[in-house]
């Protein structure tokens, strides 16, 4: 789900996003956690159909049309909110058949953090993710069978994630890991957590900065790189630091994908050099 949108589906992700925020306007947590469902929902029946991709993308087929279609196959499964998030989709153009499923499952984690967000838990979600990302690496069984690759069930996968995290976080972390292990996509679970991490931090402009460093940061060298990372990047930057002593010296700074560049490369490493470690 790193989002590398490029013509058309940029200004579609744009009207999709805003048709998600209209949608959570007075909504509960629960009104949140719904609507994340059913779009999760989509996302999965896009993934599993590139007939339904292609129709549902095809510039030479009338917005209403489409719409049409999409409340055929989905309308009754779908709560009214959420119906309404998916038409704007569905009418909107797209570069590539596969950036509809990759928007829809965006806007299904950022529902998420929304849910998160109106319980006073975005930071702990965030922090979870991460979290859970770092035990990943520590654990290579359960990294084994939580794997793309694992021969366990979906439902297996999911259900271990269930009870690893009862009443050890929150239930929107649970909600997101379960269903990124159920329904990976391709990728790795490490950068699922990372893309999901990504998307609920977007709630509030902010991106996520993953620093490596051989040593701990002290909470002064910590502000510090943040303030210094935020002035380059020009948003609001949340850092999670992983210690590695395989890095010799300095540190490693890493964003979501979609947002390295060129001249982003080059400020990033600047702000790395002006860090005292």
């Amino acid at each position: 789900m790193a989002l590398a949108l490029r013509g058309s589906s940029r200004d579609s992700f744009a009207t999709a996003r805003k048709a998600l925020d209209s949608s959570l306007v007075g909504s509960s947590a629960k009104d949140a956690a719904h609507i994340s469902n059913d779009l999760f929902a989509v996302a999965v029946a896009l993934d599993s159909s590139l007939s339904l991709r292609r129709a549902l993308t095809d510039p030479s087929r009338d917005g209403k049309d489409k719409g049409a279609l999409a409340q055929s196959l989905f309308g009754s499964k779908l709560s009214s909110k959420a119906g309404t998030i998916v038409d704007a989709l569905v009418t909107a153009k797209w570069s590539s058949p596969r950036d509809l499923a990759d928007v829809a499952e965006w806007l299904a984690v950022s529902a998420q953090a929304f849910a998160a967000e109106q319980e006073n838990n975005l930071d702990r979600l965030e922090e979870e993710l991460f979290r859970f990302s770092r035990i990943m690496n520590t654990d290579p069984e359960l990294r084994s069978f939580l794997s793309p690759s694992s021969n366990a069930s979906s439902e297996g996968k999911a259900g271990v994630v269930q009870a690893l995290l009862s009443g050890k976080a929150t239930t929107q972390t649970s909600e997101l890991i379960s269903h990124l292990v159920a329904h990976p996509r391709g990728r790795n679970i490490e950068a699922g957590l990372n893309e999901f991490a990504q998307a609920a931090s977007d709630r509030r402009n902010q991106v996520i900065a993953h620093v490596r460093t051989a040593q701990a940061l002290t909470g002064a060298q910590l502000e510090k790189l943040t303030k210094s990372l935020s002035a380059q990047v020009g948003r609001n930057v949340r850092i999670n630091v992983e210690v590695d002593s395989a890095v010799l010296g300095g540190v490693s700074i890493r964003f979501a994908d979609e947002l390295i560049d060129g001249s982003l490369a080059s400020r990033l490493a600047q702000a790395g050099r002006e860090l005292a470690v």
